[in-house]
């Protein structure tokens, strides 16, 4: 199976504009922003979508949304922020590799879609 987008970028083939980076996963800026700030935290590990995720994947789960958390504090965004993991072509994912938005910087509508 050829890399994702991601995996390249995680591996330096794909220059990308990175908010953050650990062990465990990266924060990049969305070239295709739908809010003021729209960033993708996306494990360095694949797992293909949410769905595919099992037990094992719990911790690697959770320091997504830790980081998201932190991200947040770093840019002030305590007037409000969204995250949102997309599955399969219908739920709007668009690469096969599990990643969360974080948008923020304007009002959310809902419900989203």
């Amino acid at each position: 199976m050829a890399k994702t987008i991601f995996q390249r970028i995680i591996d330096r083939e794909i220059p990308a504009r990175i908010e953050h980076e650990d062990d465990q996963c990266i924060v990049l800026h969305d070239i295709q922003p739908q809010a003021p700030v729209h960033l993708l935290i996306i494990p360095k590990r694949l797992i293909m979508r949410v769905g595919a995720a099992e037990a094992g994947d719990q911790a690697l789960l959770g320091h997504l949304l830790l980081v998201a958390g932190a991200i947040a504090r770093k840019l002030n965004l305590g007037s409000g922020f969204r995250l949102v993991i997309n599955h399969g072509p219908h739920g709007g994912e668009s690469v096969p590799h599990l990643h969360v938005h974080l948008l923020a910087g304007r009002p959310l509508a809902w419900p989203p879609g």
